[in-house]
């Protein structure tokens, strides 16, 4: 039997490094990152939509979506995401329900769902167990705003846009904390597979 686990955090947490673990072990992940991109791609339905909601001005010069400039709305103005999620959301749980489904016939023991708004999209029915990554706020807060250039009032605007990774480590199955080094989160990551592996 396969396990289905949803793997979450919060942004700039550190889930990517457990994500690769599971990788580097052979087992599928779903990333729904990967996807999002791929339905906003120019001629894609969702774009369409998009450039409807928000204007001409989130396309750049060669007609794909400036996810910066996207970004910078929704992250700033309020409603915006919501508007955005809305668009969004049926087109991309449909084809990572696909992405699953097809991960989960090839017979793996493991199959991830990298999923970054999980709790907030509603997706934690649909696996066999959470884990989500966590990092203390200050920690947070200085990894998102070296990784993204971001002055630290647009790097807060964005961690504030999802639940907090307290309220999201509460409510998790299984908890992999990222405060030390990347040796040990993968430590974690590599415990976890070895405790899934017994469940599956």
């Amino acid at each position: 039997m396969t396990f289905l686990l949803g793997l979450t955090g919060g942004i700039a947490s550190g889930k990517s490094t457990v994500s690769r673990t599971f990788k580097a072990a052979g087992f599928p992940v779903v990333d729904a990152d990967v996807i999002a991109r791929r339905i906003v791609e120019p001629g894609q339905p969702v774009l369409a939509r998009i450039v409807q909601a928000f204007g001409p001005g989130v396309l750049r010069k060669d007609g794909t979506l400036d996810r910066a400039k996207l970004g910078d709305i929704v992250f700033s103005q309020p409603g915006r995401m919501e508007a955005l999620n809305q668009i969004n959301r049926p087109y991309l749980r449909a084809a990572i329900n696909q992405a699953l489904a097809q991960a989960k016939a090839g017979g793996a023991a493991i199959v991830v769902g990298d999923i970054p708004l999980l709790y907030e999209a509603d997706y934690a029915d649909a696996f066999d167990g959470v884990a989500v990554v966590t990092v203390d706020p200050e920690v947070q807060l200085a990894r998102l705003m070296t990784r993204d250039g971001l002055t630290k009032e647009a790097a807060q605007e964005r961690i504030a846009s999802q639940i907090p990774l307290a309220k999201k480590a509460a409510m998790a199955d299984f908890v992999i904390d990222n405060n030390g080094t990347q040796a040990a989160t993968i430590d974690q990551a590599k415990a976890l597979i070895h405790r899934l592996e017994q469940l599956s």
